[in-house]
């Protein structure tokens, strides 16, 4: 009881009067736990392979790891939103709603397929080392289609059944990466263990899903409803191209105008920088229901629980960036070694991203409620624009440190400069600026459900 009202007292909103926000806290628990594991499981086994492979074949990895991320949004189809949103809504048409949505993103996936091996033919047609890995790694998108058992489960507020699973699914594989280390695996076998982790969750979730007594057998395809879903989505899909394009095209650019070590050194300080994001995932996956219920309840109390969760975020970036600022060079040589030196710069620059990736996180409940949807792809685009001009002037003179800068300025103009200049969106502007100066981080107002 006393570290969940240590928890509660940190939201700011406990009651025992509030059976929604228990939920709520729980629900987020179960996530954060699993991210934490993830983190912990993460630094010790992704650093030993970053040093064995070394800064050129680690950067091979990421190469490839980026070019399927770039054409990933098309397994996604940005419909998990919309999804976890039309379930909260409509749970009566959830067999229609996830047997069209689980279709849409089997397709979608297979585009992913097709374009990312495509792709790497074309930047590279004479390695086909480089179009091997891809292809690998490309294929674990189809498994993700299943991840649509996921939204149930977050629809429901209930994410420790999807996390146990995924978290059983995630220590397995690292035994396996493990024992490749110990037996000096070639590149290719960890590209391999990459597609089998998808598999593993996969048939976890559906595994999960079943022993509760719901049956993919019941999902139902819709045509009429793929037109409304898709024609809901279809902003989010360009959003999210531009999103990765600024997201990875940095390590593509890098790759292909400086070589594979500078993407070794690049990826090595954005594994850190990165590290930490599932944690704001995790806490709007938690609150996005309770936010959408607001809307229907009140106005104030829907934009009080938004400057909540903005001001949360926005304190938490700004515990982790400013201490890994400070020592970045001294965490980067004791984890990865001598050979990543250069990456402790990298990383001071790197770690900033993360405040206006929460943000930009902490903002999609809004934009999927009022149906700005079509903004959020205007703004990507923009922030994806500014980060490919400054990556091809700042890449050949400062390398990883200007594809760095590039990537921090172009998440700024995207997730929070651009709210100021469109008067519907100003209000967010003026709400993550609060945020940042932590104003609303403890006001009694919050998630409690049941208001």
């Amino acid at each position: 009881m006393k570290k969940n009202k240590i928890i509660d007292k940190v939201f700011g909103l406990f009651s025992k009067s509030q059976p929604g926000l228990r939920k709520l806290v729980g629900n987020t628990a179960w996530l954060l736990a699993d991210k934490v594991v993830r983190m912990g499981v993460a630094l010790f086994v992704g650093v030993w392979v970053a040093r064995y492979l070394g800064p050129e074949q680690f950067g091979l990895y990421n190469y490839a790891l980026a070019l399927v991320g770039l054409f990933s949004v098309f397994a996604s189809l940005g419909l998990n939103s919309i999804v976890v949103r039309d379930l909260v809504r409509n749970p009566v048409a959830q067999g229609e709603t996830m047997g069209t949505a689980f279709i849409l993103k089997l397709f979608g996936s297979s585009a992913t397929c097709f374009l990312t091996v495509a792709t790497a033919l074309m930047l590279r047609p004479d390695n086909t080392q480089t179009s091997l890995l891809v292809a690998i790694i490309a294929v674990g998108t189809i498994f993700e289609s299943f991840g649509i058992i996921d939204f149930w489960y977050q629809a429901r507020v209930e994410s420790k059944y999807p996390v146990f699973s995924k978290l059983i699914s995630y220590l397995l594989i690292n035994v396996i990466k493990i024992i490749l280390l110990t037996i000096k695996a070639p590149l290719i076998a960890f590209c391999l263990v990459w597609t089998g982790e998808r598999a593993l969750e996969a048939f976890g979730l559906v595994i999960c899903y079943h022993i509760q007594g719901n049956l993919i057998t019941g999902w139902r395809w819709s045509v009429q409803r793929a037109k409304v879903l898709l024609q809901e989505s279809w902003p989010l899909i360009l959003s999210g191209i531009v999103v990765m394009i600024y997201m990875r095209i940095d390590q593509i650019m890098l790759g292909d105008m400086v070589g594979e070590e500078s993407v070794g050194i690049y990826s090595a300080a954005v594994r850190i920088a990165e590290m930490w994001y599932l944690i704001p995932l995790s806490i709007v996956s938690s609150t996005f229901p309770s936010i959408v219920k607001a809307k229907e309840i009140s106005q104030k109390l829907y934009y009080e629980r938004l400057q909540k969760l903005f001001s949360l975020l926005a304190a938490l970036s700004y515990s982790i960036a400013i201490p890994i600022t400070l020592f970045s060079t001294q965490i980067v040589t004791l984890l990865y070694g001598e050979g990543y030196i250069e990456s402790g710069s990298v990383l001071s620059v790197q770690i900033w991203t993360g405040l206006f990736v929460s943000l930009g996180l902490a903002r999609s409940p809004w934009l999927i409620t009022e149906g700005f949807t079509k903004f959020s792809a205007a703004t990507t685009a923009t922030g994806a624009g500014v980060n490919v001009v400054l990556n091809y002037f700042l890449i050949p003179i400062y390398g990883p440190i200007g594809a760095s800068i590039a990537t921090v300025i172009s998440q700024m103009v995207a997730s929070y400069l651009s709210h100021a200049f469109y008067p519907k969106t100003r209000i967010m502007f003026i709400q993550q600026s609060k945020s940042l100066i932590l104003m609303g981080l403890f006001d009694k107002k919050g998630f409690n459900e049941n208001q």
